[in-house]
């Protein structure tokens, strides 16, 4: 008898877990973070997958290409910016750093202000032939730009703070 009611309850299923994992993203925008390089290159990987999807987005969709152009380079711009505000530190032998949170948490908190937009709007309805909007596709690329500018920085500065530096005597 429960199995007829699993396909009504699996969008609200997929809005939480999706919800879940945006509410930890978030929260790893604020404090110290340990510095993990595994996780750190899966997550440029699939970031970079996510980026060609877009790209290809702004391909085929129509009016779509400048959208995602503009917001790709100002996360990128946005990106370069926001590891230079990261600070870097070795404590307990553990090499950690403290992100600034406020241009992530901004271009989160931008990108989920769209979807509530068009999900509140009806706009998943109105396009049924893509499904895309040239905002929201901007907004992606700029949040996909800056969180793949941040960690390919990042990883680069852990690197150089990896290898020894030998004092001239």
């Amino acid at each position: 008898m429960a199995a007829p009611a699993l396909p009504a309850l699996l969008p609200y299923a997929l809005t939480a877990g999706i919800g879940w994992m945006y509410y930890g993203r978030i929260r790893r925008q604020f404090g110290r973070q340990p510095w993990q390089p595994r996780r750190t290159l899966a997550r440029i990987a699939l970031l970079a997958l996510v980026l060609v999807s877009l790209v290809l987005a702004g391909i085929f969709v129509p009016d779509a290409g400048w959208a995602v152009a503009t917001g790709l380079a100002s996360g990128l711009a946005l990106g370069f910016y926001g590891v230079t505000l990261t600070r870097i530190e070795v404590a307990e032998g553990m090499r950690s750093y403290v992100p600034n949170p406020w241009i992530g948490g901004a271009l989160s908190a931008l990108l989920l202000g769209r979807l509530a937009w068009r999900v509140l709007h009806g706009g998943f309805m109105q396009q049924a032939g893509t499904g895309a909007s040239p905002l929201t596709l901007a907004f992606a690329a700029a949040l996909i730009g800056y969180y793949l500018t941040y960690s390919i920085a990042l990883t680069l500065r852990m690197q150089r703070l990896a290898t020894p530096t030998r004092l001239i005597e």
